[in-house]
């Protein structure tokens, strides 16, 4: 391993243990692994080779992290998909994390099953099923319907009872 400083690396180097679980670098270098991911799929979306989703026709939003859930949101694409394998491949080699493929999953809204069977072959992942919960929030539903927003106002009811 070596480390980049001002541009320059250093001397290759053996890494022979990591740190113990709770020590206070912990969540300090796990936010620099996924801030590795981040300025990938910056520079994807910057060299034109990957577009996320439009929102107001202007705004384009392409990834969610929170912790260690991402949500990459997407122009359904072939090329987005190439740019997508791409870019999570290269974070996987930088980082040395592994991507859990097959706990992931692909969703699309107004996108033909053929095109999501495609998605799911190529990435190696699952095909979901709308709405899915992000972060106790139920995301793909219809937010003008009651149901959606019913395990939410739940689980703030519970908290505010406490």
């Amino acid at each position: 391993m070596s480390v980049l400083i001002n541009g320059s690396t250093t001397k290759d180097f053996k890494v022979e243990k990591g740190l113990r679980q709770g020590d206070h670098l912990s969540p300090f270098i796990f936010v620099l692994a996924r801030e590795a991911l981040t300025a990938l799929m910056r520079k994807s979306r910057e060299r034109g080779d990957f577009r996320g989703f439009k929102i107001n026709g202007d705004k384009e939003v392409d990834m969610l992290q929170f912790t260690d859930d991402t949500i990459i949101i997407a122009k359904r694409d072939t090329a987005n998909l190439w740019s997508l394998k791409t870019v999570l491949r290269g974070f996987e080699l930088m980082s040395g994390s592994r991507i859990n493929f097959h706990k992931s999953n692909v969703y699309g809204l107004n996108v033909g099953n053929w095109f999501m069977e495609a998605a799911s072959s190529f990435l190696s992942c699952n095909v979901g099923t709308l709405p899915f919960k992000f972060l106790g929030v139920k995301v793909g539903g219809n937010p003008r319907r009651i149901s959606l927003w019913k395990d939410l106002i739940l689980m703030i009811r519970k908290r505010l009872a406490v």
